[in-house]
Order: structure tokens, then sequence, then C-alpha cells
């Protein structure tokens, strides 16, 4: 019983250190500049840590992380509005990842990509749901020119990301999965 109290203890000290590892990544992310001239496109520095926790601890964890790590930063270096965009989308991206994650059918790359693009949609949906209740004619634009670029944006960050958390994973992680980039053909 005490060994499992010190397991659980131990695991809840690892999660916490997780999720202060990941507000910080995403307090850094916003200091540094780098929007290529579009909101929205960033680096996303914090999913290393998602991707890290849902590889290493599950899924049920790296949701938490990855709601309270949007909830923190937006209460403390944002605003309400950014949480509604941050929040959906870290909830959907974590959820889509684990999916593909539990299907067996892609690599940590592919994955990790899936979880930049579904971000970059989550966030693109929120923005054209509050666009069709104000400037209509900005909707035009975003359909045309912004979602390429934010699929583009999400998935070049989930591969950068998954290099970054494979090469964690190679020296303190348990296995991964290993050479399954392709899609599956059975469910």
């Amino acid at each position: 019983m005490q060994s499992q109290d010190k397991s659980g203890a131990a695991k809840l000290a690892k999660l916490g250190l997780m999720l202060a590892l990941a507000v910080i990544m995403g307090y850094v992310e916003l200091l540094i500049p780098i929007s290529l001239g579009m909101p929205g496109i960033k680096a996303g520095f914090a999913n290393i840590v998602i991707l890290f926790v849902l590889y290493t601890f599950g899924f049920k964890e790296a949701l938490m992380i990855s709601a309270l790590r949007t909830l923190i930063i937006a209460f403390l270096f944002t605003s309400p509005a950014m949480l509604l965009y941050s929040f959906t989308a870290s909830v959907v991206s974590t959820a889509i990842m684990n999916v593909y994650k539990r299907k067996s059918c892609f690599s940590i790359y592919g994955i990790s990509a899936l979880g930049g693009v579904a971000h970059n949609i989550t966030q693109f949906i929120v923005a054209l749901i509050i666009a069709a209740f104000g400037n209509r004619n900005a909707l035009g634009f975003m359909l045309s020119f912004y979602l390429p670029l934010l699929l583009l944006a999400g998935e070049a960050a989930g591969m950068i990301n998954a290099v970054i958390v494979n090469g964690i994973m190679r020296r303190v992680g348990p296995p991964h999965q290993k050479g399954k980039d392709s899609l599956c053909t059975h469910t």
C-alpha cells in the first residue's frame, strides 16, 4: 500500500513538473515575436510537453496538462479571447493525437503533425464562428489564404516538435512506435 502511495505521489510530482514546463514554454513562446505576419502561427513549444506526456503517461494526463496549461497562460499572460481559441484547440488536438496514437498506424511524427494541423483547424473554426457574427468580408480572405498557411504551419510545427520529443524519448522515455507513417488500412 505504501509503495502505491509513493508511486502515486511520484506520478503527481512528475505531472506537476510537466505542467510547469508547459506553462514556461508557452510563456517563452509568447515572448518570441514570430508570427510570420499571420496571427496564430507559432512553434507550439508547449506541445512538446503535451506530446511527451501523451506517450509517457497517457491521454487523460496529457489532456489535463493541456487544459490546465492553456487556462494558466490565458489568465496570467493573455486575454479571455485567447482562452477561447487556445483552450478549444488544445483539447481537440490532444484528443485527435490520442485517437491516432491508439490506432497504432502513425508514428510519433504523423501523430504530432496531425495534432498541429488539428490545433490550427480548430482555431480557424473558432475564428470563422466569431467572424460570422462580425466582419463577414474577412471570411473569404480566411478561407482562400489563411487556412492553407495554417495547415502548413501546423504540420511543420508538429514535425519539429516530434523530432524533439522523439529525441527526448530515446533518452528517457519508454519505447514508442517506429516506422508507421502510412495511413492504416484497418480499423
